[in-house]
């Protein structure tokens, strides 16, 4: 089951667990689940060294060392995981879980790298808006910083006007994670313990990248010592033309949801769960974006989309670039999608290639639960309870037509 559920009793433990597949690779049993499961570094499945690389389900995965962070921040080094089959490549770093870069093919079957991000480590540990990176303990804005569980108030950093965003002031985007090497992907495992950012309990977290074809497969995974508010997500920036195209106008854009969440002028979700049947936000059939903001006078999408309420994979989005031909769908577990147009982006940071990114220069499309919602009862719940699993999965499917 996805969503929060109990963890499975009963299960025999093994050596060479997979955590993307939840399966021992060589005797196909289900292991135990963390916390019975030991805590990484544990086993590696293959040799984790550097060399040409491993192959698995016609997936190659390689790691090499892409910087060292600064003493300040621990000095720890930063390694990149580069997955390639033969229709996508995508390199992740253990800082942050980011996607660096995520190349795929046009319809000439050419290769462009569509994700917005920086050449260099030194890019990732200065201010950014969260490019590629996990976000959390709590992805999305909390309202004042502030929420209370069990009774108890929890204040946290704010770091969005009067609000908290993406976990606060050091979140997950922000720490190295430890890796293991899979056939067809890799795992980062971390433990957020108790009180860090203000958010309660020891908090387990895996988060699994795997790579089959031309799909790209996000498991997120967690469990927690005292009941906290958990919401897990991608923030990759996406432009299907190729990072460092001047916009995203000329892309098309489709989202599976009936309603969406208004929002205050500090982007909080008001309460109200309005339908987009005849508004802006009717992203149903695919629209081209630029003439889309046009017609209904927007300055771009902040917003929380809201999804069928099912914990079975399902597709939310489809972006396409006609004149490339890339396409590429979101399925998800998850409750919502926040549709982001890149509003901020201002031309101030150079990227890969010494390119810069202006506003409405890349999209993202972060699955994930509803923003604010453990302020809002009527929301989907976001607290994680000491014995349930959190444990939701997004796949990113690339193609050309």
């Amino acid at each position: 089951m996805r969503g929060v559920t109990p963890p499975s009793a009963g299960r025999q433990s093994c050596d060479f667990y997979d955590c993307s597949l939840d399966l021992c690779l060589l005797c196909s049993r289900p292991p135990l689940l963390p916390p019975e499961l030991p805590s990484l570094p544990g086993p590696q499945l293959l040799p984790a060294v550097p060399g040409p690389g491993f192959r698995g389900a016609m997936t190659e995965v390689r790691r090499e060392v892409f910087g060292q962070m600064p003493q300040e921040e621990g000095g720890g080094v930063v390694e990149k995981f580069i997955l390639k089959s033969d229709a996508v490549k995508v390199e992740i770093l253990s800082l942050g879980c980011i996607i660096a870069a995520l190349e795929t093919k046009d319809r000439d079957g050419k290769f462009s790298d569509v994700v917005l991000g920086f050449d260099t480590l030194e890019g990732y540990t200065r201010k950014h808006p969260f490019f590629g990176a996990v976000v959390g303990r709590v992805a999305n804005r909390i309202a004042k910083g502030r929420f209370t569980v069990e009774g108890k108030e929890h204040q946290l950093f704010l770091n969005n006007g009067p609000n908290s965003l993406h976990g606060g002031a050091r979140g997950f985007d922000k720490v190295l994670w430890t890796p293991q090497v899979l056939p067809n992907g890799v795992c980062f495992f971390r433990l957020s313990p108790d009180g860090e950012e203000s958010y309660p309990g020891d908090l387990k977290v895996w988060v699994t990248y795997t790579l089959s074809g031309g799909e790209l497969a996000i498991n997120y995974r967690a469990q927690t010592s005292k009941t906290t508010p958990i919401n897990l997500t991608n923030h990759a920036y996406f432009n299907l033309a190729g990072q460092g195209s001047r916009d995203i106008y000329d892309h098309e854009i489709s989202i599976e949801a009936d309603s969406y969440l208004p929002v205050d002028d500090t982007k909080i979700p008001t309460g109200e769960v309005a339908a987009v049947q005849g508004t802006g936000f009717d992203l149903r059939q695919p629209v081209e974006l630029g003439k889309h903001l046009q017609k209904f006078h927007l300055d771009g999408f902040d917003h929380n989309f809201c999804l069928q309420q099912a914990q079975a994979r399902r597709l939310a989005a489809r972006a396409c670039h006609p004149p490339t031909g890339r396409a590429m769908e979101v399925y998800t577990t998850q409750p919502g999608i926040q549709f982001y147009t890149g509003n901020n982006l201002d031309g101030s940071l150079k990227g890969k290639g010494a390119v810069v990114y202006p506003k409405h220069s890349a999209f993202c499309l972060e699955t994930q639960n509803w923003p604010d919602a453990v302020n809002k009862p009527h929301f989907p719940s976001a607290l994680l309870r000491p014995g349930e699993e959190y444990n939701h999965t997004t796949w990113l499917l690339f193609n050309a037509a």
